[in-house]
């Protein structure tokens, strides 16, 4: 679902083992295929946040200069 310009947002089913499927749109979107790795994020506050491999030493870069501020 296009919320807003580049902003997209879906909604997904957590299965008993607590897994969930990614969206055909958002894998399509993101380039994700089987086999690729994930990073996920978490924040009690703002939720969790799903990061392709490609994007996780640019986030971990901020998520680290972040800290040490």
């Amino acid at each position: 679902m296009n919320i807003h310009d580049e902003k997209f947002a879906w909604m997904v089913k957590i299965g008993e083992k607590g897994q969930f499927v990614i969206p055909k749109e958002a894998r399509d979107m993101f380039q994700l295929n089987p086999g690729d790795e994930i990073l996920v994020l978490g924040d009690i506050k703002k939720g969790i946040a799903i990061l392709p491999k490609s994007k996780q030493k640019e986030y971990i870069r901020q998520i680290f200069n972040e800290i040490s501020d």
